[in-house]
């Protein structure tokens, strides 16, 4: 079976996963649905421009910018070797979403590389995400403007955690997260602009939630993170992760970009804990963060 033109471009078109064409200077030339689904940007807001001109400016785990250093689809272009890498895309709300990315070659009839192809797959745990705002909201354990669990909610679920330990000998930290010199932030851009740094910064942890973590508001810019079997080293790595992630997002406001960071405080529950005595140490640790400098996880 052979397809024609137009049955090809809407197989592409409708495609589950982003996909997008860049040429040899790694300018956009083609953007599809999913791909404007995923990162929130239109195609005629993309096509034409620089994959890295405040549009995807693709970071990895560790924080490396890849649309200056490292790019796999400027390297494969280079080399014409595919390549497969987790990666965090910008979005347009601010936020950041994992993604998984395979990059390869476009070529002419001649086999000359004329530029590159990326496909990249939304690896965020989404549908789970929405079904449980759907609940929360069933229940008023929502908070409307991050559409992340209300304090009431976040209170019942670490009694829930400490019932499951004592049950079932299961482990559990929370992180206790903080948005830094907010306040300033609010009085110099105003409130709508704070709100949408709170929503990008909920967005980034939801979008990189594992399954059975679960994200609340604690009230203003604090939030907490109950994540559950987990080791010291693992909860220190995955709040660092967060941390690092809200540092490289960023929203765009009068052709700025505006970013903030987040100090932490992250402890395990111990077993004479109680839920007030887990909170006020993680908040101690958080507060010790920000003496030290901010942008930074204490842990203890």
């Amino acid at each position: 079976m052979k397809l024609g033109k137009d049955s090809f471009e809407k197989i592409v078109e409708n495609l589950h996963d982003g996909l997008y064409f860049v040429d040899r200077n790694r300018i956009i030339t083609y953007w599809n649905k999913a791909a404007e689904r995923i990162s929130g940007f239109t195609a005629d807001e993309v096509i034409g421009t620089s994959c890295s001109d405040n549009i995807l400016t693709h970071i990895d785990r560790d924080g490396n910018h890849l649309c200056t250093v490292m790019c796999p689809l400027a390297a494969t272009i280079d080399d014409g070797k595919s390549r497969s890498v987790d990666i965090y895309m910008h979005h347009k709300d601010g936020h950041r979403v994992p993604v998984s990315v395979h990059v390869s070659t476009l070529t002419d009839n001649d086999g000359n590389v004329i530029g590159g192809i990326e496909l990249f797959t939304d690896i965020s745990n989404r549908e789970a995400t929405q079904f449980r705002i759907e609940e929360l909201e069933k229940l008023a354990l929502l908070d409307h403007l991050t559409q992340l669990a209300n304090r009431t909610y976040i209170e019942r679920e670490i009694e829930n955690r400490f019932e499951e330990k004592k049950r079932f000998n299961m482990p559990f930290g929370i992180l206790f997260m903080d948005i830094d010199h907010f306040k300033k932030f609010n009085d110099k851009y105003g409130h709508d602009v704070g709100d949408d740094v709170l929503r990008f910064v909920a967005n980034t942890f939801t979008a990189n939630a594992r399954p059975f973590d679960l994200y609340g508001r604690w009230g203003g810019e604090e939030f907490i993170g109950i994540i559950p079997g987990v080791n010291s080293n693992s909860l220190e790595v995955l709040g660092n992760r967060l941390r690092m992630l809200i540092e490289h997002s960023y929203i765009m406001h009068e052709n700025k970009r505006l970013s903030v960071t987040i100090s932490i405080g992250a402890t395990l529950a111990a077993d004479n804990d109680t839920a007030g005595g887990l909170i006020k140490r993680a908040d101690t640790l958080l507060y010790r963060s920000k003496a030290a400098g901010r942008n930074r996880l204490t842990i203890g």
